[in-house]
């Protein structure tokens, strides 16, 4: 109780810190080591370290396996929760009496806790484990309910060299302390031990789950959203959107950090990371305070491949396939106290077909006599084609200062050309006083380059164990180009150009962030947590619009839409307090709270074409709590609660108006608010016999959601020169929205005979949408239920193989004013290892049957209908090849990094392309609709 009320103390307490930079951080993932050598006995009483009775373990004893203490386990990554050593159900029966024994485990270098060590409780007389338990995140650990009689420890982790205690007594009622334990980093050639099992593919910590991408066989060659697909909890659907438990209001970090791609297009940045880069995926449903307030469902964390490794290397790793090639290298160097990275990475994508089309009736609505006009149906079709280049380059440094200092440094640039192609872009007009439809005919080809250039540097001070000291920058700057021109085709054959139109818009956006984190422990059970945060972003977006006649005339500005340019300033000042507590009977609470203040400059440049822009500024408190239990058998329980908040990106706020389909137009709003979100969970996980089982209940609502308002205005069409007016369906966004949702996840994996493992999901949630709109013409709603799974099995055997299945979908998706069809994925891939695991060879194969799979999706309001049919050609063959030069020794673990977490802007989920020249219920046949992801 006392926790509890300390809890909400801090809830109610922080926002004394209001108006100063936060800064939300999150440990980056470290190398793993080897598996111990040998136990190197060593006497860890509560007194200080005494001589080891067993002597110096002989040199010549270092076996070539690693079998974790209790039997044949599952050989776990750092920073995850293994299986207790042993249990009463699997080690030899043990008496119970009152007695216990209680200890810290840290590093021997960094004096850092060893988070989730191994502790065996070890009969003297037989030597082998009879209780056990994990040490938690401060690595302190407690075995209790012990007999009087002479005991040993032993401790045990990934990369550390095994530890024996002395003799320890435990009598009736006892309480000992073997205090701080010391673990040393093992040392050694990486062909000098073969470690026996497999990592687990998903894992859970203490506040996050975890899958393992770098065990992935079928993903090589490809991208970042082949390997989210097969995440718990995610769903990434055909244009590549993101959305987590059915929200696409999620944020995506790379390495902890934000960038300004993610802001300005989810699926671009994840076509800029080779899915071989990807060594875990971290997803945070229930972030705490020291993350920013912003993504409503949750955090994504993509962790790419880094090494702390003493040596020089280099990996080349390439391939090819009938959709799409790659080629990157990897080189890595570090001697001493510092260490370079230099990687470079280039994609292409071709022969990516698809088609669409498309049915609408649109009718207008008369406010004053309450009548609707004549509907006014209208048919299109159209063939498209799409090829992209992608780039990714970067360079990192870091050095230690001294054992407790570190200072850490990168530069990244990323780069995309896409070009898509509609050809014969057919449209079909009937209105209601025409005997014979219109029809009119065009070409056009949507030009979208992009760059973004992502700068860090980050100091880190630790004093003691819990207690570190950073400051962190950031700068992070991404231009695009996001052109269309339309190709207006006549003559009896409609192969003639009569007349071109042209829009160009120039955008960029900026983010310059600073943060100073404090931690610190409060006696060996609790944390404090601390922190400010000041973030800086600028978007712009310049757009203007031209005519030309014929094929080779020049293009003059059409005077009709004038051209401007939007600047908007965002500048926010945060501060956040967290306070973490364990108490004896293993509860673990942790709550705090964030208070952020944001204030927004926006005009136009010419405001007499432009709408004034007078957004107020607003602060918003941001509480968050995590209660959790240890059970027995390695159960865990935990209960969540957090207001998260979701400011419109660039894409929402955009005001060019998008008419590359000149039935179907699009355009920002720079005047949006943000969106609010409370979320509830409730999660439990246990392993039985080796199986890790999930669960998880949870509950969202969200207000002011930023919701798509369509609306039927009149709008010329055809060629400028002769231009025809009808009515057309326009597309904005309003603060109107109100979403519920209510849902199940299920997932669990395990391993078979050591190298066969099975995993599976299945999420099922209720999901309830609104425009709270006063308007009944433009009022909408709808609900339904929504099912997805995946499920996945991997083979490795000894002699370098190893193939891999996946399949996975989601059904019927509901939207605000319809319904998306079913989509579903699959893949087989392939392995074959040689030269000791230096070099590889894949084969992977993907939707080999889809010729083409075929999405549907309706929407429907009083005033307008669309039904429309998208064919994506996503069979794909490809063959892939990998290479490892250099030699490497383990050493010594790294400091924990720090990193910037800018998690707040609601920004594109869409694909390739934001000229949008296809429906807008059916991105993928026309681009990719502009904001991406949310109802309809």
């Amino acid at each position: 109780m006392k926790a509890l009320l300390l809890s909400l103390l801090i809830v109610s307490a922080t926002t004394s810190f209001a108006q100063t930079p936060t800064v939300p951080t999150a440990p980056a993932s470290g190398t793993v080591a080897a598996p111990a050598s040998n136990p190197t006995p060593i006497v860890t009483p509560a007194a200080p370290a005494v001589s080891d009775p067993f002597g110096k373990t002989p040199t010549d004893t270092t076996p070539t396996s690693f079998t974790a203490p209790g039997g044949p386990t599952m050989i776990q990554a750092p920073g995850t929760q293994p299986q207790p050593a042993a249990t009463t159900s699997e080690a030899e029966p043990i008496a119970r009496g009152n007695g216990k024994i209680t200890g810290t485990l840290i590093d021997s270098t960094s004096n850092k806790p060893v988070e989730f060590a191994t502790i065996a409780l070890l009969n003297t007389a037989t030597n082998k484990p009879i209780d056990g338990t994990t040490a938690d995140a401060k690595g302190q650990f407690t075995i209790g309910k012990l007999a009087p009689g002479k005991y040993r420890l032993q401790y045990s982790f990934i990369g550390y060299k095994d530890k024996r205690s002395a003799l320890i007594t435990v009598d009736r009622g006892s309480a000992i302390n073997v205090g701080s334990v010391k673990l040393s980093a093992d040392v050694r050639t990486l062909n000098e031990v073969n470690v026996v099992g497999q990592a687990a593919m998903i894992e859970e910590k203490v506040d996050r789950l975890v899958y393992n991408a770098d065990k992935d066989i079928a993903a090589k060659g490809g991208d970042a959203g082949d390997i989210l697909r097969k995440v718990p909890m995610l769903s990434v659907d055909l244009d590549g959107n993101v959305s987590l438990r059915g929200s696409a209001n999620v944020t995506v970090l790379i390495n902890n950090k934000p960038s300004t791609i993610v802001a300005s297009s989810v699926a671009d940045a994840l076509k800029q990371i080779p899915a071989d880069m990807i060594k875990t995926v971290e997803v945070i449903t229930s972030p705490s305070a020291k993350y920013d307030a912003e993504g409503s469902a949750g955090i994504i964390n993509i962790v790419t491949k880094k090494t702390t490794l003493q040596g020089a290397t280099l990996d080349v790793n390439g391939g090819g396939g009938n959709r799409g090639s790659n080629l990157g290298l990897n080189g890595n160097y570090r001697t001493g106290k510092m260490g370079f990275s230099l990687s470079g990475f280039g994609r292409a994508e071709y022969n990516v077909k698809g088609a669409f089309a498309n049915d609408q009736t649109t009718r207008n609505y008369d406010a004053a006599t309450n009548t609707y006009s004549a509907s006014t149906r209208t048919i299109q079709t159209a063939q498209t084609q799409r090829q992209n280049l992608f780039g990714n380059y970067q360079l990192g440094w870091d050095y230690d200062i001294d054992k407790r200092t570190s200072l850490t440094a990168s530069i990244r640039y990323g780069a995309r050309n896409g070009i898509n192609n509609q050809n014969n872009l057919l449209t079909q007009t009937t209105s209601p006083l025409s005997y014979f439809p219109t029809i009119s005919d065009r070409n056009v080809k949507t030009t979208d380059l992009s760059g973004t250039v992502d700068a860090n540097l980050t100091y880190t001070k630790t004093f003691k164990p819990q207690k570190e000291f950073s400051i962190l920058a950031l700068f992070s700057r991404n231009n695009r180009t996001n052109n269309f021109v339309s190709d207006i085709l006549g003559g009896t054959d409609f192969q003639t150009i009569t007349s071109r139109i042209k829009n160009d818009n120039l955008s960029y956006n900026q983010e310059s962030t600073l943060q100073i984190d404090y931690q610190t422990p409060i006696k060996t059970n609790q944390l404090i947590e601390f922190g400010v945060k000041g973030i800086f972003r600028k978007a712009n977006s310049d757009y203007q619009y031209y005519l030309a006649s014929g094929d080779t005339g020049d293009f003059v500005q059409d005077n009709t839409r004038p051209a401007n340019t939007l600047f908007y300033n965002q500048n926010i000042a945060a501060s956040y307090l967290s306070y973490t507590m364990t108490t004896k009977n293993k509860y673990t609470i942790k709550a705090g709270a964030r208070y952020e203040y944001t204030m927004i400059d926006a005009r136009f440049s010419n405001e007499s074409t432009g709408t004034a822009t007078d957004i107020p500024n607003y602060g918003t408190l941001v509480p968050s709590i995590n209660v959790s239990k240890s059970l027995k058998g390695g159960k865990i329980i935990k209960l969540a609660y957090n207001r998260r908040i979701q400011r419109p990106g660039i894409q929402f706020l955009n005001p060019n108006v998008n008419s590359a389909n000149p039935t179907n137009i699009s355009k920002g709003n720079p005047l949006l608010s943000p969106e609010f979100t409370d979320n509830l969970e409730f999660s439990t996980s246990a392993n039985i016999k080796g199986l890790y089982l999930n669960g998880s209940l949870f509950a969202r609502r969200t207000n002011g959601e930023i919701t798509a308002v369509r609306d039927v205005i009149q709008q010329p069409v055809g060629d400028p020169t002769n231009q025809v007016f009808q009515q057309v369906i326009q597309t904005t966004y309003q603060n109107v929205g109100h979403q519920d949702a209510y849902g199940i996840n299920l997932f669990g994996n395990g391993t078979l005979f050591r190298k066969l493992q099975l995993g599976g999901g299945l999420d099922l949630y209720h999901v309830s949408l609104t425009n709270n709109n006063a308007n009944p013409v433009y009022s909408a709603s709808n609900s339904g239920l929504v099912i997805a799974g995946r499920i996945m099995s991997s083979l490795s055997l000894s002699n370098g193989w190893g193939f891999q299945l996946f399949g996975g979908g989601r059904g019927k998706q509901v939207q605000l004013q319809g319904y998306q069809s079913a989509m579903y994925f699959y893949s087989l891939g392939m392995r074959k290892e040689f030269n000791d695991k230096k070099a590889s060879l894949g084969l992977a194969v993907e939707n080999i049957f889809n010729h083409p799979f075929v999405q549907n999706s309706e929407l429907s309001s009083p005033i307008l209908s669309q039904n429309s049919q998208t064919s994506f050609y996503n069979a794909g063959v490809r063959l892939t090849f990998s290479y490892k030069l250099g030699k490497m020794s383990f050493d010594a673990p790294q400091k924990r990094k720090k990193s910037i977490d800018n998690d707040d802007v609601k920004g594109d989920g869409g694909g390739d392309n934001q000229q949008q020249a296809a429906p807008a219920a059916a991105p993928a046949g026309g681009g990719t609709r502009t904001g991406g992801g949310r109802p309809r």
